[in-house]
Parts: structure tokens; sequence; C-alpha cells
């Protein structure tokens, strides 16, 4: 299977390059709800994810979590890359959130290619930028949105075109980085305004309007 075509930045890869990186990798099958990494471990691979989602978060000493990124089809981690690059364990987790299928490019792989190769080593800093970048807007909006605020467009944002979502008030707060019980009076606090309607495990959505002036309130 030559699985590069997946990633629009390996496809400039020398011939000698792409076959090296195919040889030498391996496809892997991850099932729902595995930790692939955690902190304290060091990463043996670069996973390049062909299909399902992996969530990165952190956890802190008392038990908080937040949703640093997610990882797609076609995506690398960046918290892997920066591992590699700088030879540190983790300091965060990344559970499967789906199945997921995945290129597993060794460690030694991996720093040959980087001092020998301009296109992947283009791929990985790439990838990287933009992900940084995306952590960055994760640190500013804990920093100084208000949670109602990032509440609204979270909830806006997991319905999609659908008015349902499918979520605890425990994993709404795992993705704001707050605590529950400042979740579940925030949504209390929604649904007497009309905007949503609580059930167990679930989140409907009744009024999106007064959900969007709220998430665009300075």
């Amino acid at each position: 299977m030559d699985w590069i075509e997946n990633f629009a930045g390996l496809r400039q890869l020398e011939d000698a390059v792409r076959r090296t990186l195919v040889e030498r990798s391996r496809i892997i099958e991850v099932p729902k709800d595995t930790i692939v990494f955690g902190p304290g471990k060091a990463p043996d691979n670069l996973l390049l994810l062909l299909d399902g989602t992996l969530r990165v978060q952190q956890v802190s000493e008392g038990g908080r979590e937040i949703v640093l990124y997610r990882v797609h089809a076609g995506e690398s981690c960046v918290l892997t890359t920066a591992c590699l690059l700088a030879y540190e364990e983790y300091s965060a987790e990344g559970v499967t959130e789906t199945d997921v299928k995945a290129v597993a490019i060794p460690k030694t792989v991996f720093d040959d290619l980087i001092a020998g190769s301009a296109a992947f080593r283009r791929f990985v800093f790439t990838a990287y930028s933009r992900r940084i970048t995306d952590i960055f807007l994760v640190i500013e909006e804990v920093a100084f949105r208000r949670v109602d605020i990032r509440l609204a467009l979270k909830l806006l944002d997991l319905a999609g075109s659908g008015d349902s979502i499918r979520a605890t008030h425990q994993q709404l707060a795992t993705e704001l980085g707050t605590a529950r019980e400042v979740v579940s009076r925030l949504l209390q606090e929604f649904q007497r305004r009309g905007w949503v309607a609580l059930s167990r495990g679930s989140v409907e959505l009744i009024d999106r309007a007064g959900l969007r002036e709220l998430s665009s309130a300075d």
C-alpha cells in the first residue's frame, strides 16, 4: 500500500526516500479508547493517521483534563514530533476516540530522514508549525475568554449541522479545561434561557441564535 499519497507533504519525496519510508514503516491498528502514549514515556515512532481520530489532552496533578488538540486522518501528532526532535518524554496523553489506523515510522527512520531529506523535514516542520498555532489559540482561550462564551462556541461546534450533542458535563468540561460543576451551572443557565434542553448524557440545541449571540460577545 502506497500510503504516502494520503499525505500531501510527502508526495514530493525523492523516490529513494519514499521507498525507505514505505519499507521501514509499518501499518498499525489501535482500538477505540486506547491510551497510545502518556506522561513519562518516550516515543518510539512517529504516527501518521490513515483513519480515525486521536485526542491529545493534558491532565493536571489534581486530575483535571483539557483537550489540547485532535489528530485526524492525514495528520501527525505535533507532541510526538517535539519529543522525537528533543529526545524528551511525553508531558500529555494521547487517546484514540475511534478505531485508528496509522503508519508507524520508527524513531531511527525519523532521525535519518530528518537529517537527510529536505522534503521530509519540510513536511514535519510545516505540520509542527500549524499545530503549535492551534495550541496557542487554546491557551489564549483558556486564559482570556469567558467560560460561558467558550461553552456556547463549543456546543455550536460539536452540534455541527444537527441539534443534538452526545456528551456528558464532564466531557464538555474536559473540552474546555474547566470543572464539571462550572459546566453544569452554565448549562442549567442556558436551559433557563431556552437555548438548550438537557437530558442524561446529551444536550439539545433549541435556540442557536441565542448561543451565537453569546459566542460573539467580547
